[in-house]
């Protein structure tokens, strides 16, 4: 070591040739998924997480390969003796994940979305061979003794509170938009008007008392489900997310994990609600739902690029599902930045379903957003084209009007602006930023009476808005919750 010490203190050009030879050698063992251009080291993500049986077991020695999406480079990792496997200086991309063992079935999963910088925990669980799960079917509970929950969950709700003031982050379009996608969120519970899933019985040929006890346990967290379903309809929230949290713990099954977060975020714990779906999602892996959920949850935290990575993954399960690229449209909307994966799964969506208005519409407002200015002819021109087919296929589409009039502003064509502000307002009156941009634009061609009437119309819609928004506040209950280890409440609206 002293000689290596000397040997640098020589030359600085010899210090600088040491590092350089460093650079080249680490980048020798770099698999070629992530060669490219040189880049710091903080824009490569990582992913690791654990590799388990279906009795919650670490399996050690386990293949694990992480493939990037068409393509053929692949690199691959082994799980250590506490079953944790890691990759290392992977760049952003799509990927597919799968790990192997003998003994047991190939568990694959696409796809697997890293971004620049992230740090990605994904736990994967296999089953013995001898019994394989379905194709394509999450990982299923162990037949062997009664299910269990994962591990303990780190928060603790502790009581409610009302929504009076509790303000929100952004401006008031995008706490709308956080509060009717939370209840969007809800509205695909498994549970809504059908009896709780409450998991697979027990494995034909089990012990009596082993079956016994498995059945006994999915009873009890069917029962713990029904009660949550009742106090929620009663407004007892405080009481039906506890229902659900006993139900989900009794019995992690997919319905039960999901009606638990969706609880919480239909009532503002946007933090523990991301726990949940979040496990969720190492359970299932392919639920649609549960994904869409999460993005929303994300969202509802502030966080628009973990919100659209969430739902873009959502989307990739099932391309033609179009629930998942109707969120992902819904939040992009309303934000200014878009992130590259939205586009290119609200180009599939349109692709797919040309026919479908919002189709269109968002991906409309898509490319009007990645414009690169007033001169960007060309992504304006698209932009229209697909605006305008929106509101072909659904002339009610009042958005659609108000963002064509939106783009005519911009180019100063204030007559088409005029016309399709008020096809817009025509096809849904209570639009009031229709409103607000009409009076604008009749200011600029010189009707300045018609524009005091449109921004009256607009102020009085605004503030009937503001004040349902706050009317739900306070005869919602939020949850009053605390991190465990961090002994803060979250009582803040995301």
């Amino acid at each position: 070591m002293r000689r290596l010490y000397l040997t640098l203190a020589r030359s600085r050009f010899l210090a600088s040739h040491l590092a350089t030879c460093l650079l080249v050698a680490i980048a020798l063992c770099v698999p070629s998924v992530i060669h490219g251009q040189s880049q710091a080291s903080a824009d490569y993500a990582t992913l690791e997480g654990s590799v388990r049986d279906s009795g919650g077991r670490p399996v050690a020695g386990a293949a694990v390969y992480l493939q990037l999406k068409n393509g053929p480079q692949t690199i691959s990792a082994h799980s250590d003796a506490t079953g944790i496997y890691r990759f290392s200086w992977v760049r952003g991309g799509i990927y597919l994940l799968r790990v192997e063992k003998a003994g047991y079935t190939q568990v694959a999963i696409s796809p697997c979305v890293l971004g620049p910088k992230e740090a990605k925990r994904v736990d994967l669980t296999l089953e013995a061979s001898k019994n394989p799960p379905p194709q394509g079917s999450p990982s299923a509970q162990s037949d062997q003794g009664p299910p269990e929950f994962f591990d303990e969950p780190q928060f603790t709700v502790a009581g409610v509170t009302d929504g009076t003031n509790l303000g929100g982050h952004g401006s008031n379009t995008i706490v709308r938009t956080k509060e009717s996608l939370a209840k969007e969120v809800a509205t695909l519970s498994a549970s809504a008007g059908k009896p709780p899933i409450t998991g697979p019985p027990p494995a034909p040929g089990s012990s009596g008392d082993t079956a016994q006890q498995g059945s006994a346990l999915l009873d009890q967290a069917g029962q713990h489900h029904l009660r949550g379903d009742i106090a929620e309809k009663s407004g007892d929230s405080l009481e039906a997310v506890r229902e659900y949290q006993k139900a989900a713990e009794l019995n992690p099954s997919e319905a039960n994990l999901f009606d638990w977060g969706a609880e919480l975020l239909l009532h503002r714990a946007a933090e523990p609600a991301i726990e949940v779906f979040s496990k969720g999602i190492r359970l299932f892996p392919h639920s649609a739902r549960m994904l869409v959920a999460l993005g929303v949850a994300w969202y509802s935290n502030g966080s628009y690029d973990q919100a659209a990575e969430r739902l873009c993954e959502a989307s990739d399960l099932n391309p033609d599902d179009p629930e998942p690229a109707l969120f992902l449209g819904k939040i992009q909307s309303v934000e200014t930045n878009q992130s590259e994966c939205s586009v290119e799964r609200l180009k599939r969506f349109v692709k797919l379903q040309p026919e479908n208005a919002l189709a269109n519409y968002y991906y409309g407002v898509n490319l009007w957003k990645r414009r690169k200015g007033p001169d960007d002819a060309e992504t304006v021109a698209q932009a229209e084209s697909y605006l305008m087919r929106a509101v072909q296929l659904d002339p009610k589409l009042g958005v659609g009007y108000l963002q064509l009039g939106v783009l005519y502003s911009e180019r100063k064509d204030f007559s088409r602006a005029i016309s399709s502000y008020q096809s817009g307002i025509q096809a849904s009156p209570q639009l009031e930023e229709a409103h607000y941009r009409l009076a604008q634009a009749y200011k600029r061609t010189g009707e300045r009476e018609k524009a005091e009437v449109e921004l009256r119309v607009y102020n009085r819609i605004s503030k009937s808005k503001d004040e349902e928004v706050e009317r739900e506040r306070r005869e919602s209950r939020q949850f009053v919750y605390t991190l465990r280890g961090a002994g803060a409440a979250g009582t803040q609206s995301r």
